[in-house]
C-alpha cells in the first residue's frame, strides 16, 4: 500500500463506533489497526485514506465538543455514491445534505458532480461526490 501525501487523522470518541460507520456504512476497508492504541487506518477505492484514533489527549489543541471538525469538510471522490447513500438510509442515518448535482467552474472547464453530505458519529462533515460526464 502506498500512503497518500496528506492523510487526515480524526480524533474520535469511540473507535469501535467509528470503525463500524466508516467500514460498514461508508464502505471503507480496514488496512490496519493498533488495537491497544485504539487506532485504525482505513481506505476507500485505494485513493482515499483516513486515520481514526480514539481521543487520547496527544493531539488536542483545545476542547473537543460535538460536532468535531467545525469549519472543515472532507470531499471524498468515488466512482458511485448511490451504494453509500443506500447503506446510510438502510440504517436510518440522516444526511446533512441530500444528493444534488453541482457545477463548479475553473477557468474554461466546468466540472459536474453529484454529491451529498453526511456527518460521522463525531460530527465530522463528509462530502461524497462522483463526477458526471458533461
Amino acid at each position: 500500500m502506498r500512503f497518500n501525501a496528506l492523510i487526515p487523522e480524526l480524533s474520535v470518541t469511540d473507535i469501535e463506533k467509528s470503525k463500524w460507520f466508516y467500514i460498514e456504512l461508508l464502505g471503507f476497508k480496514l488496512e490496519y489497526e493498533r488495537v491497544g492504541d485504539k487506532f485504525a487506518f482505513v481506505s476507500l477505492e485505494e485513493r482515499v485514506q483516513i486515520m481514526l484514533e480514539e481521543i487520547n489527549g496527544h493531539w488536542n489543541t483545545g476542547d473537543l465538543t460535538h460536532p468535531f471538525g467545525r469549519g472543515i469538510n472532507f470531499q471524498i471522490d468515488i466512482q458511485d455514491i448511490q451504494p453509500v447513500i443506500d447503506r446510510l438510509k438502510k440504517h436510518n442515518i440522516q444526511l446533512f445534505r441530500e444528493p444534488k448535482v453541482s457545477e463548479y467552474k475553473s477557468n474554461d472547464t466546468t466540472f459536474i458532480q453529484k454529491e451529498f453530505l453526511v456527518q460521522d458519529p463525531d460530527g465530522y462533515l463528509l462530502r461524497f461526490s462522483q463526477e458526471i460526464e458533461n
